[in-house]
Formats: structure tokens, sequence, C-alpha cells
């Protein structure tokens, strides 16, 4: 049963972080008459744009959180990026509240050194092979034991800030300091991964929902410096292949429990398959999935955690995104090339409505059909290479 906006029985969603991926899901939310309050940072980020109500507050601070989430008691606590206090979660789990998926897959996957054991630990899934590090020293060694090149990330760090691949002995410093700047909370340590010459690397979105486990068509996606630059659906993959990464997906969210989307991430080379990473929520790569899908990634995620039915998930028609980033800093945000951009045939903007640019700043997104998906690339590129960033 659902409730009223605004009124005393009102069914009441907490998103905490508002970006352009909780935007959608406030959308998606509100289309089912799901009152929507959106928590971030910062005021005015895109999700607080389109929510009943907002707060501005540190989410990292146990005080802060819980003088907000206590305030507006919501049915369903939804986080929507890593700069969470997510040891707090735990606890308030542990009270009642519904934390989405579960806090402990939360606290888990805001941490690569969690769920990295899970994965390889625990459940037996391939991974590239990987080492932690807490000093320079400890750092220098393990690189040494891994092998160059080889993958550093923050474990703690989100759109790729602090990852990097090191192919020189020279690169270590530059590495380990641009870890260490990119990590997000109090978090000094990094891992350091054998380098996969994969084929390809695919998302596997992943729905769990009350009757059992649904899977997205593959995406395909390019990552730029460790973060999404431009992704496509279906991602050609054997029958084989395809079955696998199923059911590593399966196996890693199965383990994290709850309702609602996982992004998996997998590397693909030849008949083989890892496990690289999950996010419990839509995940950017999905963003192609409000073109190419009977139903988006957003609309799923908010379907499963109300505990609705989630039909087979069908690909409507080869799509691709593309990211429109900023090249400069901007206060005062405004978009030229619209025109030129929609007249990419089957082509659709999505512009975020942040308040400000800043260099590299994803501001909005191109989202194309095509005959196949490289035509579907091709459209989506150009279109949001036509759109530019200006002040006014």
């Amino acid at each position: 049963m659902i409730g009223t906006p605004l009124k005393n029985n009102a069914t009441r969603i907490m998103l905490l972080g508002s970006g352009e991926l909780g935007k959608e899901v406030v959308i998606e939310a509100q289309r089912l008459g799901v009152e929507v309050i959106a928590v971030d940072r910062y005021p005015n980020a895109p999700a607080m744009q389109v929510a009943h109500r907002s707060h501005v507050v540190n989410m990292l601070d146990r005080e802060e959180l819980s003088r907000v989430i206590r305030l507006e008691r919501p049915d369903y606590i939804v986080p929507e990026i890593e700069a969470i206090n997510t040891p707090y979660l735990l606890e308030l789990e542990k009270e009642g509240f519904a934390v989405i998926p579960t806090a402990r897959a939360t606290n888990l996957t805001m941490n690569r050194e969690g769920i990295r054991r899970l994965a390889a630990e625990e459940l037996g899934l391939p991974t590239a092979q990987y080492l932690f590090a807490t000093s320079m020293e400890e750092f220098s060694a393990g690189v040494e034991r891994i092998g160059l090149p080889c993958v550093v990330k923050p474990i703690m760090s989100s759109s790729g800030k602090g990852q990097s691949v090191v192919r020189d002995a020279a690169d270590l410093e530059r590495a380990w300091t641009y870890a260490m700047e990119g990590a997000r909370g109090a978090s000094d340590k990094v891992i350091i991964e054998e380098f996969i010459p994969f084929d390809y690397e695919i998302t596997l979105l992943t729905v769990r929902y009350s009757d059992g486990t649904r899977f997205c068509p593959p995406i395909g996606h390019v990552q730029i410096k460790g973060d999404y630059h431009e992704s496509w659906q279906p991602m050609a993959m054997t029958p084989q292949v395809l079955a696998e990464a199923e059911r590593q997906a399966k196996a890693v969210t199965d383990a994290l429990g709850g309702f609602g989307i996982f992004g998996v991430e997998l590397f693909i080379k030849g008949d083989r398959v890892w496990f690289s990473e999950v996010s419990p929520r839509p995940h950017d790569t999905g963003m192609v999935t409000m073109v190419s899908q009977n139903m988006s990634e957003f609309e799923l995620h908010v379907r499963a955690i109300l505990g609705l039915p989630v039909p087979e998930v069908v690909n409507l028609a080869p799509a691709a995104s593309h990211v429109i980033l900023a090249d400069a800093t901007v206060a005062e945000v405004a978009f030229d090339g619209l025109a030129e951009a929609l007249s990419v045939p089957d082509t659709k903007l999505r512009l975020f409505g942040k308040p400000d640019a800043r260099p590299g700043r994803r501001m909005g997104v191109a989202l194309s059909l095509g005959t196949d998906t490289d035509e579907a690339r091709k459209r989506a590129e150009q279109a949001a290479h036509a759109v530019k960033i200006v002040t006014v």
C-alpha cells in the first residue's frame, strides 16, 4: 500500500545523495505517489530540484545525519552516493529503519576492501589479484609483488577519483599521492590490483525484488580515469559468457541481500569473466536504459524498493549514452548548441541542473538510438559534443 504525498499516511523515501541518478529515482518514485526527501552536502543538487523537500547536511557527520533522519522518519532510506556515514546506517537498521538494499550492503560496497574480500575470499569469484597498503613503503612493496602494470585505487572513493594505472616505477609516488587525494572519508588505505588486459568490460544491472532476481541486457562501457564516459546496450556476448556473468552477479548480490538494483561491473577476456566491483544502487553507465529498455534502471529500483512486481526486462533498440562534460569552472551555467545536438536523429538530452561547473564535471548526457550500437554510439557522441557549457 502506498499513501498520499504530504499527508499523514504518505510513503516516504529519503534519498542520501541527490545527484543526477537520484534525480531520476525521485521522478520515478513520484510517479507512484511516493513522497521524497532529498539530502546532500550542497544546496540545489539535481534531485533536490524535483523532490518534495530537501536538506543540506554533511552525511559523513553522524549527528547531522541522525537529526535529519529522525526529523523525517522515512519509510525507506536510499543511499545514492558513497560519502555517507555507513556504520551509522547499520545502527539505524537495528532500530527498525529500512536501508536500501541493506545497511550491510551499503557499508560493504562503500569500502573496496570489504567487497573484494567478500567476492574473492568468501564467495570464491574470479577477481584480479590484489593487495592493500596503508603507507608508501607497503605500497611500493605491494606493487612489486603484484607486478607492473597495475591499477591503484583508494578503498573509499567514487566516480574514479584517485584511480590510476601504474606502468613504471617512476609513477609510484604520483599514484600514491593521487589515491590519497581522491579518497573519501578518513581512509588512508589503497588497493593494488593486477592489470587485466580485458577485451571489454560490462555493467550487468541486477535487480533483486520480492519474487527473485532479474538481469538487464548487458551494458558495454568505456571509462576514462576510472569514470564513466560512454555506454551502450546491448553489449554483444556469447550465451556462455553471459551466463557466467549472471552467475557471478547473482552470487554477489545474493550475498549482499535486500531489494533494489545493483550495478555489477565485470571484465571479459575471451570466455573468461572476472568480478570487478558492485554498487548497490543505479549505475551511471545505466543511464542508457532511459531510452534502451522497457523500464529504466530507475523505475526498476523504485519498483524493487516498494515490493512491486518486476517483469522481464527487454532491450527495445540498440542505444548509447555519452557524457556532457564541463571543461572550465563556471558559476552561472548555461548550455548552448542544444538545437544542433537535438538535430541528431533519435537523440535525447538530459541536462542535470548542477548549480556550477568545474573541469571534468558531468553536466548532462546524450542518449541515442541506432540501427546498431555502433551507430547509436556515434550519434550520442556527436550530440554530446555539440552541447557547449557557457557562462552568461
